[in-house]
C-alpha cells in the first residue's frame, strides 16, 4: 500500500513538472509543439508526428497526442520564419465555441508582413460586408521543440465544413444517382497546384479544393468546369451586360462586388492570382471568398515599384496592377455599366457604414494586443530584417502599423475618386428619406452640420455624435430637418424682407418643431450628378451656405444667396448621409395597406418580394439593410430581391410611396 502510494506522488510530482514547463511566453497564449524525433519540419508534403500543449490565457494547459505538422504555402515556406499546418487525430474546437470542428488548421507565420496583422485585417474586413465565411485569426507565441520561433496566427484551413465554408457536402462514395450540382469548393490558383483545370475561354486555372482530389470521380470534374466555361462565355458573349443572358446569371453579384471591394481595398497584388470561389447545391450561382493571403497587401510589396513603376500603390486600382488569374474576368466586367455603378455605389455604402474606421479600430486592438508578443518575436526575427518584400523598413513596430493605417485612409479615398471616375455619370436623384438618422456633410470641408447651443456649425464629421444626426422627415412637399440631441428643428430666422438674394447672411438655428411653420420647412434640391444637394427654405428662399467657405470646426452656416452657382458653389452643396437607422419608437410608421399590396419573404428560395392585386403599382424603389446600418440590397418592388448571399439575421425593409415612408423588419 505505502509503494502504491508513493508511485502516485512520484505520478503527481511529475505532472506537475511536466505541467509547470509549459507556461505563457507573453500575455498571449502559447503552444509548445514537440516533434517525436526531436528534429524540426523540413517538408510542407510529408506530416511528421507530434506532441502539442496549448497554453491559454489563463495559464490552463491542453495537451494532444498524436498531432501531425508539416509545413505549408509557396513562397512563404521558403523565408526563414516558415508557417505550419497541423493536424489532429480527432476533429477537435481548436479555438473553441464558434468556430470550426475539423483536424486540420494552418499556424500562419506573417513573416512577411511586419505588423503581422495584415492577414487578420483584411479577414475582419470580411466580416463588416456580406462576405459569409471569414477565416479566424487568434494570435499565439509558439515552441518548437523547446526553442522560441515567434508569433503565429492560429487560422482556418480553407475547407468545407460548418463555420468554413458550409456548404453541402457530396457523397463519398459517389453514388450513380447522386446530386453533384454541389458543393464545390474552387480557387483561381496562379501556382497551379494540386487538382486543377484550365477554362476553356480565358485559360484560367482553377483548383478544385473539393471535393478532395483523393475523393473527386471524373463525371463531377466535368460537371464543375463546364459551370466555370458557362460563366466565362456568358461574361465573354455579346450579352454579357444582360442580367439574364450575361455572367450575373451565373453569380452572386452581393459577395462579387464585396470580394472584389476588399482586394482593391487592401491593395492585394496577389488578390486575382489566388480568388477563392464556391458552388452550392441546386444552386446554379457562384459565389466569392473566403479572403486569403494578404500578407504582402496594403502596400507590402517593392515589386510594385520595381515592375509598375510606382512609389507606392496608394493610388492604383488592383484590376490595373495585380498579377493575373481572375483579373481577366474581372477587367471584362468592368465593361459593364451595372458593374461601374454598382462597386461604386456598394464602396459608398461600406465607407459611409464607417469601413475606414472600422479597420483603424481593429488595427489598434490587434496592435495592443500584440503588443507583448511583437517584442519577443523581433529580438528573435529582428524588427528591420527584410524577410521578403517589404517595402520599407522601419526601427520600430510602432512605424509599421502608423504606416498601415496610413495606407488604409488615404487608399480609400483614392478608391473612392477612382470609382467615381469609372462609373457612368446618373443625375443626383431626388431625396427619398429612410428610417436613419443622417448627417449632412458639406462637400467643400467634409464636416457635418451639427448644433452648438440653438447654433448650427460645422464640425468634424463623427459618426458617434448626437450633435450631428438629423432625422429628415417628409412635411407635404418639404423636408423638416431635426435634431436628435435635442430634437429641434433646423430653423432659418431671417428678419425682414425675403426673398433668394435679399437680406442673407443670417446664422440657421434650431427651434421648437413646428411643422406649420415654414422656417423649419425646407426642399432638398439635387445638383448635378454627385449625389449632392442645396438645402432651400421654404420662408426665406435661401440656401444653407459655408461662412466664408472655413475649414474650422464651428463655423457658421448661413441663410444664403440662393441663385446660378447653386450647382457649383461647394459652400452650398451638401452630402446627405445615413448614419444609424431609427429606432422603433422614433419611427411612427404605419403598417401597410393590406388591401393594396403585401411584403412576403419566400425562405425556400430566399426571396424577399411584393404581392399586389394591382402589379403595375408596384414601381416604388426598396431598401435593405443590416442591423448595422449598412445597406445590403435595392431593388424595384415589382422586381423582387434574392437573399442568398446574405448571412442569416435580422435585416429592415424601407420604401416610400407617395409621402409614406414604410419600414419593416424580418429574420433570415
Amino acid at each position: 500500500m505505502k509503494k502504491l502510494v508513493f508511485l502516485l506522488l512520484v505520478g503527481l510530482m511529475m505532472a506537475s513538472v511536466a505541467e509547470a514547463q509549459y507556461v505563457q511566453k507573453t500575455d498571449l497564449p502559447t503552444i509548445y509543439i514537440e516533434t517525436f524525433d526531436g528534429y524540426g519540419i523540413t517538408s510542407k508534403d510529408v506530416y511528421k508526428y507530434c506532441r502539442l500543449h496549448y497554453v491559454d490565457e489563463a495559464g490552463l494547459v491542453t495537451s494532444y497526442d498524436s498531432v501531425s505538422i508539416r509545413g505549408r504555402g509557396n513562397s512563404t515556406w521558403n523565408m526563414a520564419k516558415k508557417p505550419y499546418k497541423i493536424k489532429f487525430l480527432n476533429k477537435e474546437k481548436f479555438l473553441g465555441k464558434g468556430y470550426a470542428k475539423a483536424k486540420k488548421w494552418t499556424l500562419l507565420a506573417n513573416a512577411g508582413d511586419k505588423t503581422m496583422m495584415r492577414n487578420a485585417v483584411t479577414f475582419a474586413m470580411g466580416e463588416f460586408t456580406s462576405l459569409k465565411f471569414n477565416p479566424a485569426y487568434k494570435f499565439v507565441d509558439m515552441v518548437l521543440n523547446n526553442s522560441y520561433i515567434g508569433t503565429y496566427q492560429i487560422s482556418d484551413q480553407i475547407d468545407v465544413r460548418a463555420h468554413r465554408v458550409d456548404i453541402t457536402e457530396q457523397n463519398y462514395p459517389l453514388g450513380t444517382d447522386d446530386n453533384i450540382t454541389g458543393g464545390y469548393l474552387l480557387e483561381v490558383d496562379g501556382f497551379r497546384d494540386g487538382n486543377y483545370f484550365i477554362t476553356s475561354n480565358y485559360s484560367a486555372p482553377v483548383r478544385i479544393h473539393y471535393p478532395e482530389e483523393e475523393e473527386i470521380v471524373e463525371r463531377q470534374t466535368i460537371f464543375i468546369k463546364n459551370q466555370v466555361d458557362a460563366f466565362e462565355r456568358a461574361l465573354l458573349g455579346t450579352s454579357f451586360t444582360d442580367s439574364l443572358k450575361g455572367y450575373r446569371a451565373y453569380v452572386d453579384t452581393l459577395s462579387l462586388i464585396d470580394w472584389y471591394l476588399c482586394t482593391e481595398v487592401s491593395a492585394n497584388i496577389d488578390g486575382f492570382y489566388s480568388t477563392y470561389f464556391y458552388k452550392d447545391q441546386n444552386n446554379s450561382r457562384f459565389y466569392w471568398g473566403p479572403l486569403w493571403d494578404y500578407d504582402i497587401a496594403y502596400n507590402n510589396d517593392y515589386r510594385v515599384s520595381r515592375e509598375q513603376g510606382l512609389s507606392s500603390s496608394v493610388n492604383s486600382l488592383m484590376v490595373d496592377i495585380a498579377y493575373s488569374g481572375s483579373r481577366e474576368w474581372v477587367r471584362r466586367m468592368w465593361d459593364d455599366p451595372w458593374f461601374q455603378k454598382r462597386v461604386y455605389h456598394r464602396f459608398k455604402e461600406l465607407l459611409d457604414a464607417g469601413l475606414v474606421s472600422y479597420m483603424h479600430q481593429k488595427v489598434d486592438s490587434m496592435q495592443n494586443l500584440l503588443s507583448q508578443s511583437q517584442q519577443l518575436n523581433y529580438q528573435r526575427w529582428g524588427i528591420n530584417t527584410r524577410m521578403y518584400h517589404e517595402t520599407v523598413l522601419y526601427s520600430s513596430y510602432e512605424q509599421y502599423v502608423t504606416d498601415l493605417k496610413d495606407f488604409i485612409t488615404e487608399h480609400c479615398a483614392f478608391l473612392e475618386q477612382a470609382f467615381y471616375n469609372k462609373k457612368p455619370l446618373e443625375p443626383t436623384p431626388p431625396f427619398v428619406p429612410g428610417d436613419y438618422y443622417y448627417h449632412i456633410v458639406n462637400v467643400k470641408t467634409s464636416k457635418a452640420m451639427e448644433v452648438s447651443g440653438t447654433a448650427v456649425v460645422q464640425f468634424t464629421d463623427n459618426k458617434t455624435r448626437e450633435s450631428e444626426d438629423w432625422i429628415i422627415k417628409p412635411v407635404g412637399d418639404y423636408f423638416q430637418i431635426v435634431n436628435r440631441s435635442n430634437e429641434l428643428a433646423l430653423n432659418d430666422p431671417t428678419m425682414g424682407s425675403v426673398g433668394p438674394e435679399v437680406n442673407v447672411g443670417t446664422h440657421l438655428n434650431v427651434a421648437t418643431p413646428d411643422e406649420s411653420d415654414s422656417r423649419q420647412l425646407w426642399n432638398l434640391l439635387p445638383q448635378g450628378t454627385d449625389g449632392y444637394y442645396n438645402l432651400e427654405n421654404v420662408y426665406s428662399q435661401h440656401v444653407a451656405n459655408l461662412e466664408g467657405g472655413r475649414s474650422d470646426d464651428n463655423t457658421a452656416i448661413l441663410s444664403y444667396t440662393s441663385d446660378s452657382r447653386n450647382g457649383s458653389s461647394t459652400n452650398r452643396l451638401w452630402r446627405i448621409v445615413a448614419n444609424q437607422p431609427l429606432p422603433d419608437t422614433v419611427l411612427g410608421i404605419e403598417a401597410p395597406e393590406p388591401d393594396e399590396y403585401a411584403l412576403a419573404y419566400d425562405s425556400q428560395r430566399q426571396w424577399l418580394h411584393f404581392g399586389s392585386a394591382s402589379p403595375e403599382a408596384l414601381s416604388f424603389p426598396v431598401s435593405v439593410t443590416a442591423l448595422n446600418g449598412t445597406r445590403v440590397a435595392t431593388f424595384t418592388a415589382s422586381e423582387g430581391c434574392s437573399m442568398s448571399g446574405l448571412p442569416n439575421g435580422i435585416y429592415v425593409v424601407t420604401w416610400k410611396t407617395g409621402r409614406n415612408v414604410r419600414s419593416v423588419k424580418f429574420r433570415k
